[in-house]
């Protein structure tokens, strides 16, 4: 059965925006069909300090996978263009524990899965800080500002109506 899910793409090192591209190329090759992505949005670092912002993006997807089969082929993508996970850091779907942050070529976070809600050694959805950052509710609101958070019962826009993050998020064009 097809399932709506939503990815949020992120990149600060090397070519970002070559980076994003090749990522939504693999993703649609190998995870889905891509029914909707946002603008390109420039945001500062978020949890730790780097010179270099980030490109991110926001993505709707539909997929036959499983959950854990799309975390694996997410896990794959981003180890081919690049991702090196030097320290505990925030993985795919979040399910870290610790507030180590990094910079990184290609980033790829399951936001939401329809409105499943998973909690998991491996995989944590929806994305449990997805409400605390401008760099994320932006791009999701531009694509999916009704979508209902399963866990707050709040549409995306509100969301991003009570976000405290003053994270500088600006769209580009690229």
């Amino acid at each position: 059965m097809q399932q709506a899910v939503y990815l949020l793409l992120g990149s600060n090192r090397g070519d970002r925006e070559q980076n994003l591209l090749l990522a939504c190329a693999r993703i649609k090759e190998r995870l889905g069909n891509i029914l909707k992505s946002s603008s390109v949005y420039e945001t500062e670092p978020w949890g730790f300090e780097d010179n270099i912002s980030f490109f991110n993006q926001a993505l709707e997807l539909e997929t036959g996978l499983s959950p854990e089969e799309l975390l694996a082929g997410i896990q794959d993508i981003e180890k081919e263009l690049g991702r090196v996970r030097n320290a505990p850091a925030c993985t795919t779907g979040c399910s870290c524990t610790t507030e180590t942050y990094s910079s990184r070529t290609i980033d790829i976070d399951i936001l939401f899965y329809g409105s499943r809600i998973l909690f998991t050694e491996e995989l944590m959805v929806p994305h449990p800080r997805l409400h605390e950052r401008m760099f994320t509710l932006m791009p999701l609101d531009e694509i999916a500002p009704s979508f209902i958070h399963p866990v707050y019962h709040k549409p995306i826009s509100e969301l991003l109506e009570l976000c405290n993050d003053k994270g500088e998020v600006k769209r580009i064009t690229l």
